[in-house]
């Protein structure tokens, strides 16, 4: 029966003078801060010396596991400060062009633009600049063709139209 362990409960000390429990985050003289899981394992180590060796066998397959955990925990918390950094960078990025937007600025711009836009002529203007330009493509063409030019083309049709 070497193998039962005795459980030992902590129970908050108790205030003499009024007879209540001392509240917990207070800790008192008898109070120490709770053991952590490692140091828990430890302190079972150093009580009880373990002399079989398939006791030792598990002892270092757990002290094996726990080192691991330690490593892929001391990676996470790696991989996860790199990515708040990266973060905090990203964020500050943001802030330096929020800040650096020009709001008025760009209301001008906007403004230059719409006045811009305002004096370009509209369908009718265009329509008008269409049939002008139709109407003197051909009066200049019918005049080369019958005056032609000098030098270079000869009158093509004749000066006089017969009759019918």
């Amino acid at each position: 029966m070497s193998d039962v362990k005795t459980v030992t409960r902590a129970e908050p000390p108790m205030d003499m003078r009024q007879g209540q429990a001392m509240p917990a985050s207070a800790p008192g003289p008898m109070q120490a801060a709770a053991p952590t899981m490692a140091e828990r394992a430890a302190m079972a180590a150093e009580a009880a010396p373990v002399t079989e060796p398939r006791k030792l066998d598990q002892l270092s397959r757990i002290e094996e596991k726990a080192a691991r955990i330690e490593e892929k925990f001391a990676r996470y918390e790696a991989v996860l400060t790199r990515a708040e950094a990266s973060l905090d960078r990203s964020a500050q990025k943001v802030e330096t062009a929020a800040g650096a937007m020009d709001f008025a600025g760009i209301r001008q711009e906007v403004a230059a633009l719409r006045s811009r836009v305002d004096s370009t002529p509209r369908f009718g203007a265009l329509f008008v600049t269409a049939v002008i330009t139709a109407v003197l493509t051909v009066v200049l063409t019918v005049a080369v063709l019958k005056f032609g030019v000098p030098g270079v083309l000869p009158a093509l049709l004749p000066s006089g139209l017969p009759v019918r």
